[in-house]
């Protein structure tokens, strides 16, 4: 109950941060989303570039870890995931406080969960995010990125969802650990601990999920053999 008053206070508090006290909102921002999503890249700072790759990187690791926790949770995951594209870190936040603790998995994996099974997608994921740091760190402007942080509502809040996509990863990582029945503690603890890298690392390492064919009950195995015997 403690986790859960704390992610909708997280939650809450988030949404109000961004409305009333985050900087306003520039005329700027529509040409820096303009050149995002249109391809114009080397007229963006390149750190407000890779910052805005990273996210996208945050929600494809996330989705590594909540499709599967989803499949047995009483609410969905893939409507918070659809929600966190527009609106990052909030849409996501109301499942980790709705769902429940769950190390269990079942049934089977269709293609979809297979390729956010695979580690190979963990990485490319690594690989893409490594290039986007160098790329971001040595490459940007610092300079204009506090200006803008200070003064834009955009790149202010996206840094801020940065921050909380590394602080709530544990929320996930500790049942995806034991649903893979992986029991190596030092393993939990260095990933918990290192913002993003980590998270990538256990996407390259964990072992992946067992698939299991739905059991059938004695009873319907009598009822079958006396149907069949009639016949």
């Amino acid at each position: 109950m403690k986790r859960k008053i704390a992610l909708w206070s997280l939650w809450a508090g988030f949404i109000l941060y961004i409305l009333l006290f985050a900087p306003p909102v520039q005329s700027s921002t529509l040409t820096l989303l303009q050149n995002l999503f249109t391809g114009h890249w080397l007229e963006i700072n390149p750190i407000i570039f890779s910052l805005f790759s990273l996210v996208g990187i945050w929600l494809l690791i996330y989705t590594c870890l909540m499709l599967f926790d989803g499949r047995m949770q009483k609410i969905a995951a893939w409507p918070f995931l659809l929600a966190s594209i527009a609106t990052g870190v909030i849409g996501l936040i109301p499942y980790l406080a709705l769902r429940e603790a769950n190390q269990e998995f079942s049934g089977k994996k269709d293609i979809i969960l297979k390729l956010f099974d695979s580690r190979w997608t963990g990485f490319i994921l690594t690989i893409s995010t490594i290039i986007l740091l160098i790329y971001g760190l040595s490459m940007g402007d610092w300079q204009d990125f506090i200006i803008q942080f200070q003064t834009s509502r955009f790149v202010n809040g996206m840094s801020l969802a940065f921050c909380l996509f590394c602080l709530l990863f544990p929320t996930l990582l500790g049942d995806d650990i034991a649903r893979r029945g992986v029991e190596n503690k030092p393993i939990l603890q260095l990933v918990s601990l290192t913002p993003l890298l980590g998270a990538l690392f256990y996407l390259c390492w964990r072992p992946p999920l067992w698939e299991s064919i739905p059991q059938i009950s004695s009873t319907a195995i009598d009822k079958t053999s006396v149907t069949i015997s009639k016949t």
